[in-house]
């Protein structure tokens, strides 16, 4: 008698779903709508002739048998997407697809850049680029949605491999009219509204850390979900913000706005590439660093290349 088996859809449905525990997260990291990963689920129990989830009020729950669904579906997709890669290594450096995430304060900078290199020097690469915060390009990363992820360093995660392409300095924006002494002590921060990303930036996290060692405060009701925001923020005059090196030739153009370095050692933060410690492609992955490394190079940004 034949046996019905579960397609390679419904389990990668399935599996997000017992990763988010929500459907409408789980649709939108899969790029589905809602409706269609309603049905793969609903096909997969269909097939496996059981229930998988428990919906309730405000999120999902996995059934006895959905949580033997969902370890066995990651250890099936995760060695389906090994086979894909060692298969991509055969053919070529960085041939075939290539996940690439990327943090929102490296990405408008970097990626028109990077690009143009990237067609360059694999040209038969077939390149997807997701743009997230940090924690969820680490969560697809390890989950094999994603095969390479460019953000700040460090990343302490296990199972993780990091790849350091530069370092690049804070300066401070300011408005136009604010008196501040250069080179600029950290300690002036304190006298000043120091205006954040929102939560889940790391970039928010390395602003506040820079706060906290002279003791100052962010502006308590004022944040912004991109750089660009914030320094339209500070060319208003709202406050000041840390501006990431690399953010300076896009964003230093705005009207009303005014950039002041640190004294040495200035606040920094390195930025690199990351992938998975299994994975086959990590010497691929070592030309694709290289090859980031030479863009920014090329772009002839005031950070520090790494060796």
């Amino acid at each position: 008698m034949a046996i019905s088996r579960p397609t390679i859809a419904q389990l990668r449905a399935f599996l997000a779903v017992a990763d988010y525990l929500h459907f409408r997260d789980a649709a939108a990291a899969l790029r589905m709508s809602q409706p269609s990963l309603s049905a793969a689920v609903a096909a997969l129990e269909d097939t496996l002739a059981t229930r998988l989830v428990e919906r309730t009020t405000r999120k999902v729950l996995l059934t006895p048998a959905g949580e033997i669904v969902a370890r066995r579906a990651a250890i099936v997709l995760a060695e389906l997407d090994r086979m894909a890669e060692e298969v991509a290594a055969d053919k070529g450096p960085l041939a075939g697809p290539l996940r690439l995430g990327v943090i929102p304060t490296v990405a408008p900078y970097l990626l028109p850049t990077l690009l143009p290199a990237l067609n360059c020097d694999f040209p038969d690469i077939e390149l997807s680029v997701r743009e997230e915060q940090t924690a969820i390009c680490v969560t697809e990363l390890l989950a094999g949605r994603l095969d390479v992820v460019v953000l700040a360093l460090p990343v302490t995660v296990p199972g993780i491999v990091e790849q350091e392409l530069y370092r690049e300095e804070f300066v401070l924006a300011a408005p136009w009219g604010l008196e501040i002494v250069e080179p600029v002590e950290r300690q002036v921060l304190s006298d000043l509204d120091v205006l954040l990303l929102n939560e889940g930036h790391c970039l928010r996290d390395q602003a506040l850390e820079v706060c906290r060692e002279v003791g100052a405060k962010a502006a308590a009701a004022t944040y912004a979900t991109s750089l660009a925001t914030l320094v339209q923020l500070v060319s208003g005059g709202l406050g000041v913000t840390l501006l990431p090196e690399s953010a300076v030739p896009v964003e230093s153009g705005r009207s009303g706005m005014a950039l002041h370095r640190f004294a040495q050692p200035a606040p920094s933060r390195r930025i690199g590439l990351i992938h998975r410690a299994t994975s086959p492609r990590a010497e691929e992955f070592g030309l694709l660093a290289a090859t980031m490394r030479r863009a920014v190079r090329d772009k002839d940004w005031k950070v520090h290349i790494a060796a």
